[in-house]
């Protein structure tokens, strides 16, 4: 099959997608992609999430692509608006629009084992019209926040009259003032536009909250026109400003912490609260349970009993001092149900409400759409069978040719999301180059190395945080934690730096095995030469030709 038939399947333009389309086009110039986005522009979450105050959890240096800064940003972590706008003008700088099909939905991929691809089945969101295509390989960068969740389990969700949405839905038309507004949810979303809608005295706000959660501030500090200049013009000001953010944001998980330290962390986040706070909600305010268990955001390190784990805390952009202004309560008494005009609490009060917003967070323990691999397997039926969402690495399954997941299970770390793309994106690259040169037909990953992989990552997690506790991040029926990574980041970069070539199955791939043999053997000829001419050196020959020789050369001592 020649070059220009192969093709790959990328499903989402949200950063993932994006990312792993510039890396394609760069990297290994190829251009025969198509993009499949349901939504009608790029930008994934900072496209769908336009609720008021949306904003970046880091600073934005280090939430950008690497190979792309900016240095015009107008604060330290970003708004919505700002950052989708630097998506889409890389999606122009990279000429992307051409390859996106918009308000597409995927509705099905299935592996062709014969032919070496997979069957697409996409419908139009709007007309409903179905469309079948072929792709060789199938990205999938739909991450994990895709799904909203809506609390079903409440009873009567269904019969509110008023408007309801989600925070991830938030309608443009949709108009607060004079509006009593009931939230539900006090986790990053929601602690990020109830300061902006309670901005409004007009606008009656009671957030609901059935789980108190852990706050750190976070500082939006702007950027001085003077540093946009320094970042824009002087050499390796904006690398070096990024490397110190990244700097605090790993360095910590690598030293070691005593218990008194982790309980002054703790300390500090409990007199934050409690100082930022009205005195009446003091009691119901700190969580009793441990940090870490409910969001991924700004980061501490926390000890339970002999061992170490990074943990997150929900990032305060003015949530904590909206609680001083009068249009703003919070409610602990629990829902007991919705009804046509409002809310019943668990003590049988009867709140009315003109409109509900779901800060409930997404699904992120079934996959969203159905992959179908080798001999009927399917990703749901993969996750199904190990309790819950599993991957190899977070990247690949077993039974799925040539199948890629960005932001996959068990992929969570306390750094930017988006750094943990571009690790993906470039060992995705490594797997995908043979296919689409024609050198083989399909890489499929083997069982083993993705059990002996998870085991070892449940291992370390039952010894963290999160197993005391229950969020999102946990499978319903297993209790499987399935989002965080337990480990530093730099073990996340150093496991995906290259592909471990033994853990796959390779198909139609002779002619690029040979070539790797070849190549092995040269590089093991060109060291035994080296290091023949490096004793004849020593014993004062051949300096004359080890003076011509390229430095270079000597690399194959560290890299063969």
């Amino acid at each position: 099959m020649s070059e220009i038939q192969r093709r790959v399947a990328i499903i989402g333009a949200g950063l993932s997608g994006l990312s792993q389309a510039i890396a394609i086009k760069t990297k290994l110039g190829f251009d025969n992609f198509t993009i499949y986005e349901t939504g009608s522009e790029v930008g994934g979450v900072w496209r769908a999430n336009t609720y008021p105050g949306c904003s970046s959890d880091l600073e934005i240096h280090w939430y950008s692509l690497s190979s792309d800064l900016y240095p015009y940003w107008n604060k330290s972590h970003s708004l919505q608006p700002e950052i989708q706008a630097y998506w889409i003008k890389l999606s122009k700088k990279y000429n992307l629009y051409g390859h996106i099909a918009f308000n597409t939905k995927v509705l099905s991929a299935e592996w062709d084992d014969a032919k070496q691809h997979y069957t697409l089945i996409a419908e139009d969101v709007f007309s409903g019209k179905r469309t079948t295509s072929v792709a060789h390989v199938v990205i999938s960068a739909l991450g994990i926040l895709e799904v909203p969740k809506i609390p079903y389990e409440i009873p009567g969700v269904r019969k509110f009259q008023g408007a309801s949405f989600h925070s991830a839905q938030w309608p443009d038309s949709i108009n607060l003032q004079n509006k009593r507004v009931a939230v539900i949810g006090n986790a990053s979303s929601g602690a990020q536009f109830v300061p902006s809608v309670s901005e409004d005295p007009s606008v009656q706000v009671v957030n609901f909250i059935r789980t108190p959660t852990w706050f750190l501030t976070r500082p939006h500090i702007p950027y001085s026109d003077t540093e946009k200049w320094i970042f824009a013009n002087i050499p390796l000001a904006m690398q070096l400003h990024r490397a110190w953010i990244m700097f605090r944001h790993v360095a910590p998980v690598h030293l070691p912490m005593s218990d008194k330290a982790l309980q002054k962390q703790r300390d500090v986040m409990t007199k934050y609260i409690l100082d930022n706070t009205p005195g009446r909600y003091h009691a119901r305010l700190i969580p009793d349970h441990p940090p870490g268990c409910k969001r991924i955001g700004s980061s501490v390190v926390v000890k339970l009993s002999l061992y170490s784990c990074s943990f997150h805390a929900v990032t305060d952009s003015g949530f904590l001092e909206s609680l001083h202004r009068p249009n703003v309560t919070l409610n602990f008494d629990g829902i007991a149900e919705i009804v046509e005009n409002g809310i019943i609490t668990k003590t049988g009060e009867m709140l009315p409400f003109d409109v509900i917003v779901y800060a409930t967070g997404f699904i992120g323990e079934r996959y969203p759409m159905h992959v179908r691999g080798l001999n009927g397997a399917t990703v749901q039926g993969y996750y199904d069978a190990h309790g819950g969402p599993t991957a190899y690495i977070g990247t690949t399954i077993p039974d799925t040719p040539n199948f890629y997941l960005i932001n996959g299970p068990n992929t969570g770390t306390r750094v930017s999301a988006l750094f943990i793309a571009e690790v993906q994106v470039a060992y995705i690259l490594q797997l995908i180059e043979p296919v689409l040169t024609g050198s083989a037909s399909s890489f499929t990953i083997k069982a083993t190395p993705t059990d002996m992989y998870n085991a070892k990552v449940q291992e370390r997690l039952s010894r963290s945080v999160h197993v005391h506790c229950y969020s999102w991040a946990r499978t319903n029926g297993t209790d499987k934690v399935f989002y965080p990574f337990p480990w530093p980041v730099t073990v996340w970069w150093w496991l995906l730096r290259k592909p471990n070539w033994d853990h796959y199955v390779a198909i139609g791939a002779e002619k690029w095995v040979w070539a790797r043999r070849i190549k092995a053997v040269k590089n093991i000829l060109k060291c035994t030469a080296v290091l023949t001419l490096s004793w004849l050196y020593v014993s004062g020959s051949a300096q004359r030709i080890l003076h011509d020789m390229a430095a270079s050369d000597y690399l194959c001592l560290v890299t063969s």
